[in-house]
């Protein structure tokens, strides 16, 4: 194209954007002068000759997409693209200038070569036509007109942060999709900013900050991938089971379990915390107070609860006992009740223990320092059945539920009394479980109130202390309720009439109800997609909740009277009810006489890299080089390989 003609056709394009009257969209003048040029026809021949040729169909397509679109558009609906336009003709400069270059500059190659290719199968098909100094203006501005379509507004005078403000709204395959725009769109796309925010919003990596990983968009595939490899092993079964034991020859009491660490009280007085990350941790072995150690016989372990930083064991003569999960060994805080602890709780996200002895119920807590206070000290009108700390407070003042006979109070310290949230007489409460914002408890209903469905659970906002929805309607007493682990709008329960449940809360309605255990399920817990079971008879049960269809079970002696899972691990517990049985005074040293009698503790993993050699425990990793076998009740003189030797020589 000459350059007189270029300026000629700049100057009309300039006087029809700045004209006051009968000024017309720009396309529209475009499109009317074609018409007017000669050899128009020509071109319209040209394109009903060979309709496969994709230069005349893009240049026919954007003019009737230029007339379409400016038949319905005015200067004042468009002022950015006026803006635009003009600085373009102007020449103005932007700091994407020489990014807009290079782009011009290749898509120019790419049009040239589509025009060689289409000209080239013309000449096979009709003689050459003469090409016309028109033509080449009117195929000058369809290239012009690609160019400022295809480069984005924001990518010329929106800062980026604002773009980054932009995309950070978009989900994964969107940003995908922006990444295979332009240049400058995957490098937005591709932000470390925009993948760390999605993998901390799917619960990867929550603790971690940006400059952790070096590209978020790989670990957030790798952490999916891995996710998907942990469900699948769910699902199968696959992956490896350990059996926790300690005290062989004594019984099970009771066990808890947190994050990686799982603790059990012995009817030795013994307490053992296992690592199930580091299973030689130092940690691991636990001292009684001195007044408990002394005592002859050692008083039983009532109850014991751990989280991340301490774990507490209360005795059978009211001494409570809290350790580090760090150092072990000696108790960094210990008391003594005047009666039995009848119930103990310890908050999962921050240093609150909670004790219940008959009415009395005590609340210590760590300052800021480490040193353990008594926060507040108060007594109910009866017995105290059970006790619960309401999760998420952190920093915030402590806040627990408790159950006594037929009442719930909320217990906080700031105020002198409990609050009494629900209280009906003659029907006692016989489950309890809390979340951040909600409390939930059974109730059993007796006489009359049987005849209006049967018990029921109570859900209790904890910000207006109202009841918000009342679910259930079973013959059977409600065992257990998990409302904190599950989506924020799901309850799953227990009942004696041998079924786990699930409510929608949002509803009241049943969701699933699940026929697991015939002795009764004794244990529950679900998240998003399972649920996991225990019952009377010692079944263990794997649930898939949308389609209500049992995984896989596991069988055990013994109630199941503890489960716990996260992503990728399962702790089960099966507790025996009778702490003395017959035949128990048999010596330690036969162990085989009373092993059915002592209860187990199962550690399910389900990771990626369950089978590896560091997750194995420490006896199976044993190179026979001891004197003795551990937890085995054997004796080694020799290595084995002399021990070997010694049989053959006789």
């Amino acid at each position: 194209m000459a350059e007189n003609e270029l300026a000629a056709f700049r100057e009309r394009w300039k006087q029809e954007l700045t004209g006051k009257k009968d000024e017309k969209p720009l396309l529209v003048s475009a499109s009317t002068s074609s018409r007017d040029l000669p050899g128009q026809s020509g071109r319209k021949d040209l394109k009903n000759t060979n309709k496969t040729c994709s230069f005349s169909d893009l240049k026919e397509d954007v003019g009737e997409r230029g007339d379409i679109e400016a038949a319905a558009e005015t200067e004042e609906d468009q002022p950015q693209y006026v803006s635009i336009a003009r600085s373009l003709l102007d020449g103005r400069t932007s700091p994407l200038l020489d990014r807009i270059q290079e782009e011009r500059t290749r898509r120019k190659r790419h049009y040239h070569s589509m025009t060689n290719v289409c000209s080239a199968s013309l000449q096979q098909q009709q003689p050459q036509r003469k090409v016309k100094k028109e033509e080449e203006l009117v195929d000058q501005l369809i290239q012009d007109l690609n160019e400022v379509n295809d480069i984005p507004f924001f990518d010329i005078e929106l800062p980026y942060e604002l773009a980054l403000k932009i995309f950070q709204y978009l989900s994964c395959t969107e940003l995908g999709r922006c990444a295979q725009v332009s240049k400058a769109w995957r490098v937005l796309a591709e932000d470390s900013v925009l993948w760390f925010r999605m993998c901390t919003r799917e619960g990867f990596h929550e603790d971690a900050s940006v400059s952790d990983s070096p590209c978020w968009k790989s670990t957030l595939r790798d952490c999916r991938n891995s996710a998907k490899t942990v469900s699948s092993n769910w699902k199968n079964r696959v992956g490896s089971i350990s059996q926790l034991q300690f005290e062989l020859g004594k019984v099970l009491c009771d066990v808890s379990s947190c994050d990686s660490f799982v603790l059990a009280g012995y009817t030795s007085g013994d307490v053992r915390l296992w690592d199930t990350l580091h299973w030689d941790s130092a940690a691991s072995y636990l001292k009684a107070n001195s007044l408990s150690a002394n005592t002859e016989p050692r008083p039983h372990v009532s109850h014991v609860q751990v989280n991340g930083t301490v774990a507490a064991a209360a005795y059978e003569d009211g001494c409570v006992d809290l350790w580090s999960t760090e150092t072990g060994g000696q108790p960094i805080h210990h008391y003594q009740s005047p009666g039995r602890i009848q119930a103990l709780a310890l908050s999962p996200d921050s240093p609150v223990l909670l004790s219940a002895a008959g009415s009395d119920v005590r609340l210590d807590r760590a300052d800021d320092c480490g040193y353990w206070r008594t926060a507040c000290q108060a007594q109910l009108p009866s017995t105290v059945d059970s006790v619960i700390l309401v999760p998420g407070r952190g920093q915030q003042c402590p806040l627990a539920a408790l159950t006594a006979g037929e009442a719930v109070y909320l217990l906080d310290p700031r105020e002198e009394e409990p609050r009494t949230l629900h209280s009906v007489y003659g029907h006692p409460v016989t489950c309890l479980d809390a979340s951040y914002s909600q409390v939930a408890f059974g109730v059993k209903r007796t006489g009359w109130a049987m005849h209006d469905g049967g018990n029921k659970i109570h859900v209790y906002s904890l910000e207006t202390s109202k009841p918000t929805v009342c679910v259930g309607n079973s013959p059977g007493d409600f065992t257990c309720i998990n409302l904190r682990d599950g989506p924020p709008h799901l309850l799953v329960c227990g009942n004696k009439d041998r079924r786990v449940r699930v409510f929608d809360l949002r509803t009241g309605s049943s969701v699933a109800s699940l026929y697991a255990h015939h002795l009764g399920v004794t244990s529950v817990q679900a998240d998003d997609w399972k649920i996991v079971s225990g019952g009377g008879e010692g079944l263990v049960c794997v649930w898939e909740m949308r389609m209500g269809a049992k995984l896989w079970e596991m069988h055990n002696r013994h109630p199941v009277r503890h489960v716990r899972f996260d992503t990728s691990t399962l702790v089960t517990a099966n507790i025996p009810d009778d702490k003395s049985p017959r035949g128990a005074c048999i010596t330690d040293d036969d162990l085989t006489a009373h092993r059915r009698h002592r209860g187990v503790i199962c550690h399910y993993d389900f990771s990626e890299d369950a089978l590896s050699q560091d997750h194995i425990l420490p006896i199976c990793r044993s190179d026979y080089t001891e004197s003795h076998g551990y937890n085995y009740n054997i004796g080694l003189a020799v290595p084995y390989d002399r021990l070997s030797g010694s049989h053959s020589s006789h």
